[in-house]
């Protein structure tokens, strides 16, 4: 009655295993009787012949090596509940009416080949759960029960164990996957072959974790058998509560044909408590986990990572069907751009498929698709910044400019250059893009950033990276890593403000603690050359960091504090075209030895002492916002730059 991923059983095995059941019952009343039972026997040999598959117990016995007694006496047990006759019999034998179960004593005395190591709780009986022992007496009068899991399974019922149900979740295998994964459920089904089943586990790491598990389903569906999945987080951490999940699971595998996933979530302090488990854990057993664990069990590790862009291209052609012919070359840019999973690229796909098919701009409509599916992890971590800024609010030298739109071209260009003229196979270092931006606060280091980000259609996520860096060692690294783990499926812009915090020069190695601020520079800097987004750091001194951390950064760009032509050039496109202005000097208003931020914020506090007015925007009014945002930096504007506005 094996299940695993066939169908439920046939009403033509359920009601001839019911009969071999009722047929064993018959032979053990005749045998408590002391009656003969040839009879039953012939029963239990006719209902046996109109059995398409093994009875349960038959199945039950072979797994788990029942001998003769054994067997009998599970099925006495499965009999007192199921059989009122049967029960009868029992008390009958021992001439208490009330007694109306099985004991130890009545099986000893009466069923075929009794042996005492029946009970042990080394014994199979006992030790895989499959009987208990309900009363402290002597053990040889003790009531022995079968296990209701156990009973049910006698019965031709087969189902998860209630004990596990809250901590597996089934997992089914994916409709599709990509070419280079389906490539490893064979070489994984080949590792878990019956004959290696006792022994091997197979480790599948990487940073694809839903494909990890569609790969595990599917390894498991190609054995005939059902994934569960089962989280580290939820393997006890006691000792013997650990044993007693381990004997369920090894129970269910056998019963129910079932195949195990133990899912290692990233930063799980469970992770050397699960390996523990997974070394006394019986039958098909994997592991999903960005690295793997350190097992002693003989294991085949594959390594998991999402679809390449041409195989992400190839699952979005498949999932889409007809309406893929719509996207014209959008796909080439969304592969190149998000790197999901299989899963992912299905289930967008079935949201999209019947809009992409009427949408006046479908390429838009799954851009935007791809960008909201990938968010959830990134925005628990960094802040969203909603990119508005155009090229055209921009005011720096031409220089920067050329530079920021190099930036562009080289995300833009990516799949070009690294796939198809092949420099992603010369080496894997040095395929993100990095870019400093130095520059004094305001002088528009962080708009820059914006107009990237809504030139190119990606998300924006600022980074303070003052509020990452930990004391404590090895928890910088740890929050830099869920970050670029977060942003890789999405390839969202980083901006990592305050790079000071973690990017000064860099200290000889003197004591401890400059040790490991040099660790986590390098961890950085590993990181960031590995990410295939762009990585956006800024500072207020370029001149404190290290020459040789620059060195490793791909674009620099120095946003200098603006001139007086700069100056008046930001001024005229600092006011929206409605703002209602009356008298405004831009080229007095250039005196003002401001950066772009501030001069942003001395229009908009202008544009409200104005509207309070109920009147247009003057040079009066600007004065008086002038005057406040230098209040802030404990420096009045001078004569010379405010003469003439008033």
């Amino acid at each position: 009655m094996n299940s695993g991923t066939s169908a439920a059983p046939s009403v033509a095995w359920i009601d001839a295993n019911q009969r071999v059941l009722a047929a064993e019952f018959a032979r053990l009343k005749a045998q408590l009787a002391g009656e003969d039972t040839a009879p039953a026997r012939q029963a239990i040999k006719e209902a046996r012949a109109m059995l398409p598959s093994d009875a349960a117990i038959d199945e039950l016995s072979a797994a788990f090596g029942l001998s003769t007694f054994e067997r009998d006496l599970l099925l006495l047990c499965a009999g007192v509940e199921m059989d009122s006759g049967l029960a009868a019999q029992c008390a009958a034998c021992d001439a208490a009416p009330g007694r109306r179960y099985a004991t130890f004593a009545l099986a000893l005395a009466t069923l075929e080949d009794p042996h005492w190591s029946a009970l042990t709780p080394v014994g199979p009986l006992r030790a895989w759960r499959l009987l208990d022992i309900k009363d402290d007496q002597a053990l040889a009068t003790s009531r022995l029960i079968v296990d209701e899991r156990v009973l049910h399974y006698l019965a031709g019922v087969n189902y998860l164990d209630p004990r596990l149900a809250p901590l597996l979740r089934a997992q089914a295998a994916p409709a599709a996957m990509a070419a280079g994964h389906a490539r490893i459920v064979e070489a994984a089904a080949q590792a878990l072959q019956p004959s290696d089943r006792r022994t091997a586990v197979v480790q599948f790491v990487g940073d694809d974790c839903a494909g990890q598990e569609d790969i595990a389903a599917a390894t498991a569906a190609r054995l005939g058998l059902q994934l569960f999945v089962l989280r580290t987080a939820d393997v006890p951490a006691d000792l013997h509560d650990a044993d007693a999940l381990s004997v369920l699971w090894r129970r269910e595998a056998a019963l129910l044909g079932t195949a195990l996933l133990v899912l290692v979530d990233h930063d799980d302090g469970h992770a050397a408590i699960a390996a523990r488990w997974v070394e006394r854990a019986g039958g098909v057993v994997m592991i999903a986990a960005p690295q793997a664990l350190a097992l002693d069990r003989p294991e085949r590790r594959f390594t998991i990572d999402r679809p390449d862009a041409v195989e992400q291209k190839r699952l979005w052609i498949q999932a889409l069907g007809p309406a893929a012919a719509r996207l014209n070359g959008a796909l080439d840019a969304v592969a190149a751009q998000f790197r999901l999973s299989t899963d992912t690229i299905l289930r967008t796909a079935r949201m999209l498929g019947p809009s992409i098919a009427s949408a006046p701009e479908p390429e838009a409509a799954l851009w935007q698709a791809c960008r909201t599916s990938v968010r959830g992890g990134l925005d628990t971590l960094a802040h969203r910044v909603e990119p508005i800024a155009t090229w055209s609010q921009l005011i720096l030298p031409a220089p920067q400019m050329a530079t920021l739109r190099q930036i562009a071209t080289h995300v833009r260009r990516r799949l070009t250059v690294y796939e198809e003229w092949g420099f992603a196979g010369t080496s894997a270092r040095g395929l993100g893009i990095s870019a400093l931006f130095s520059g004094e606060s305001g002088t528009g280091k962080t708009m820059a950033a914006e107009v990237l980000a809504n030139e190119l259609g990606l998300d924006l996520y600022r980074i303070d990276l003052a509020s990452m860096v930990s004391k404590y060692i090895g928890e910088t690294e740890k929050n830099l890593r869920r970050v670029f783990d977060a942003a890789e499926a999405s390839g969202a812009i980083l901006l990592f403000d305050e790079a000071d915090a973690l990017f000064g020069k860099r200290s000889d190695v003197k004591e401890g603690h400059d040790r490991y601020a040099n660790i986590e520079v390098s961890y950085l800097l590993q990181r960031m050359e590995a990410y295939r987004g762009l990585a956006i750091l800024t500072t207020n001194n370029a001149a404190a960091l290290d020459p040789a951390f620059q060195r490793r950064l791909r674009f620099t760009v120095a946003f200098p504090f603006p001139d007086a032509e700069h100056r008046e050039r930001i001024w005229r496109g600092v006011f929206p075209a409605r703002t209602p202005l009356m008298g405004i000097d831009y080229a007095k208003l250039a005196r003002l030895n401001v950066a772009g931020g501030s001069i942003r914020n001395i229009a908009m506090n202008a544009a409200f002492l104005a509207a309070e007015a109920a009147g247009p925007v003057r040079m009066s009014h600007l004065l008086h916002a002038a005057r406040g945002e230098a209040a802030k930096r404990e420096r009045p504007p001078s004569d010379a730059e405010t003469r003439g506005w008033v």
